[in-house]
């Protein structure tokens, strides 16, 4: 058990336990569903998620990082064809305006694009955030407001981790106005639309970025985006081994 010292005086906390790194297999396990979550559009499967599946899933979700232990998160499970349908509506309408905002090789290319599984995954799962949880003055969320959004995206991450954990494939579903989907699931005003996810099982998966596979876009270098102390100074990775100083640009 963990000594805690507070000024002049020392408790031991039933709660603290030891903090140790996770043998091999556990560290791989995780880096594996890490590297290997995708965005899912068009590989769902019609079977339905078993209950305890899907409780171990909204678990992990609901075990995500908040600012103040508010825990904002809400999630609305969608398995009605009819709500399904509505949405689904709703994208094809905001999808062809997106379309709209590309010129040329580019719009086509987009309109080629699976961009949702609305109706094809056997479940749809908004993920709202109240923001009034946790009262007028949260810990940790006095100077930042917004943290409460980074929360609930943080338990949308978790819930991907864990599916992912489970073969079950996600997508995230963004292109529409939230306000779109208030009338469709009783949601109230106050209530923050995070994500809008369709879930199912899956029976394969892109290697890599179906994005990236598609010529889309591609995963950007990581050590062009690692600053040493300040903007714009690069951190030098151990293996290079090169003895330079940090370039500041």
């Amino acid at each position: 058990m963990t000594l805690i010292v507070d000024g002049e005086n020392a408790e031991r906390h039933p709660d603290l336990g030891a903090a140790t790194a996770f043998n091999m297999h556990d560290r791989e396990a995780v880096y594996r569903a890490i590297h290997s979550r995708r965005d899912v559009r068009d590989e769902f499967l019609p079977q339905p998620i078993p209950a305890q599946v899907l409780r171990r899933i909204l678990e992990a979700a609901h075990h995500a990082p908040s600012v103040g232990l508010m825990q904002p998160w809400n999630f609305i499970l969608v398995h009605d064809a009819a709500t399904k349908q509505a949405v689904r509506d709703v994208f094809v309408r905001r999808n062809e305006e997106a379309a709209r905002l590309f010129q040329g090789d580019r719009r086509e290319s987009y309109r080629r694009l699976k961009l949702q599984g609305i109706c094809k995954a056997p479940l749809n799962i908004c993920v709202t955030c109240d923001r009034s949880r946790g009262g007028a003055v949260v810990l940790g969320r006095t100077h930042q407001r917004d943290t409460d959004l980074y929360s609930t995206a943080c338990a949308v991450q978790n819930l991907w981790l864990a599916a992912r954990a489970e073969g079950v494939g996600v997508g995230w579903v963004s292109i529409f106005d939230p306000d779109d989907l208030r009338p469709i699931l009783g949601i109230p005003n106050e209530i923050v639309i995070v994500a809008y996810l369709c879930v199912g099982f899956v029976d394969q998966l892109f290697v890599r970025p179906e994005l990236e596979a598609r010529n889309w876009a591609k995963r950007l270098p990581l050590e062009t985006l690692v600053f040493a102390d300040r903007w714009g100074c690069a951190e030098p990775y151990p293996s290079s081994n090169d003895g330079e100083s940090p370039a500041c640009v």
